[in-house]
């Protein structure tokens, strides 16, 4: 036992509401569930037995540790190079919604070049920038499906040009023109929609009017029938959740597994949590952070267990552990933009990701009508990682947590490299208790 420590990167808490303990480590990719007994004997010293802690590397010779955490790191960034990129392409920044939190209310509106001409110009740019990468192109607004003759031509056209390439798309609508863009959708080679649906009809309603204040729940659910059932193009239900819409959760998950959606083997959901970016959400107090969301959609799944055959919550990396029986890589940095995202407008700008895409100042340079490229703001968005960033070095959550979303740091800290800490620790607490309280150990 000379000169062995326990493992820095050691997560280890108690279960909610449970007498049980976990022990997680992503360095060495193990994680157990302990006894209270077992528990407080591994946190108060040594175990009487540390062998198996030693061979999980939960205890652990410090150098050596420090060798396997820079090989890993290492093996991280050449996987990385080779991962596929997102290509986010906004076809306009103009909406026929009048969502309640847009956060691209206030973005300037100035006119654009023709949408052609910076299409063809885009395919040129990443032929010589992507060529040789795994790439695929997610469309993005504003609302890339909006009616009239010119926007659908000019959707086409865009999938013809990434079909020639061999690339898929994805998209991310609105959903309300799904029905009427399902032929052009089917010229492509499309990978998912991504739809927004809040709640069910009215709370929906309320949130996510079109402009006149119409209602617009009925054609998105429409739509999403006919992608599944008539078009078998994948769907990725997103539902945005605050204070004003998370108690019709539990109908929601109702209404859509009656209507089948949840059957279906291309459905699948995601939360999103709304929260402020930018223009949006200037009164707060309807918002949730993301652990008070995770200990709300806790306590639903408890009473209305259904919740989880419409969508079973990540708390962290208890889904990947209770899905794939083993733990994720360790993530040295979470956030892809400018590495495996990159994100162009209709107007020829180039971002880093869709969280700073369209907003003034963010901009790393231009596709249209030339390339320029700001490097000094590109290498540091690249750069950062949890090796970069001063106040995760010593954070034991860090290869769960992988510095968070840069944009958001920005927003927060006023830098790029700064941490947007996650409550890692805590959602695992919930997490843990849910997926693998009582299970055969």
């Amino acid at each position: 036992m000379k000169g062995m420590i326990k493992s820095r990167h050691n997560i280890f808490s108690k279960m909610k509401d449970s007498n049980e303990y976990f022990l997680i480590n992503l360095l060495s990719g193990n994680a157990d569930v302990l006894t209270a007994e077992e528990a407080a004997l591994f946190e108060n010293g040594m175990p009487s037995d540390p062998g198996p802690y030693i061979e999980k590397g939960y205890i652990v010779d410090e150098k050596e540790e420090e060798k396997n955490f820079k090989s890993r790191y290492l093996d991280f960034i050449d996987k990385r190079e080779n991962d596929e990129v997102q290509l986010f392409y906004v076809t306009n920044y103009t909406c026929n919604f009048n969502c309640s939190y847009c956060y691209q209310s206030d973005y300037p509106r100035e006119a654009v070049p023709a949408a052609r001409e910076v299409m063809d110009v885009f395919f040129r740019h990443i032929d010589s920038r992507f060529g040789d990468a795994r790439t695929y192109i997610t469309l993005f607004g504003g609302e890339p499906l909006l009616p009239g003759r010119q926007s659908k031509e000019n959707i086409h056209y865009m999938l013809q040009k990434a079909a020639e390439r061999g690339l898929d798309i994805a998209v991310v609508t609105n959903g309300y023109n799904l029905v009427e863009y399902a032929a052009i959708l089917k010229t492509g080679r499309i990978r998912e929609v991504q739809v927004t649906l809040d709640g069910t009809a009215e709370v929906h309603n309320s949130r996510r009017p079109l402009k006149n204040g119409s209602g617009t729940f009925g054609r998105i659910v429409e739509g999403i029938d006919h992608l599944l059932f008539r078009e078998k193009i994948p769907v990725n239900l997103r539902v945005v959740v605050d204070k004003d819409n998370i108690e019709n959760l539990p109908e929601l998950a109702r209404f859509a597994i009656d209507r089948g959606w949840t059957s279906s083997e291309i459905f699948k959901t995601q939360l999103g949590r709304n929260y402020e970016l930018h223009y949006c959400q200037k009164d707060s107090d309807r918002l949730y952070s993301r652990l008070s969301l995770y200990e709300k959609i806790y306590g639903m799944l408890k009473e209305h267990p259904h919740i989880v055959e419409f969508h079973k919550p990540s708390f962290s990396i208890a889904k990947f552990l209770l899905e794939n029986g083993k733990l994720p890589d360790p993530l040295y940095d979470s956030c892809p933009g400018c590495k495996r995202e990159w994100a162009f407008d209709c107007r020829g700008d180039i971002y880093p990701c869709t969280a700073t895409v369209g907003k003034p100042g963010e901009s790393v340079g231009k596709f249209y009508p030339e390339t320029v490229l700001n490097e000094d703001v590109i290498s540091e968005w690249q750069n950062r990682d949890v090796l970069s960033i001063k106040e995760c070095s010593q954070c034991s959550l860090r290869l769960a947590c992988g510095g968070g979303c840069a944009s958001v740091a920005k927003n927060a800290n006023g830098k790029i490299l700064s941490p947007d800490c996650r409550p890692v620790r805590e959602l695992l607490e919930l997490g843990m208790n849910c997926y693998f309280k009582d299970e055969p150990r």
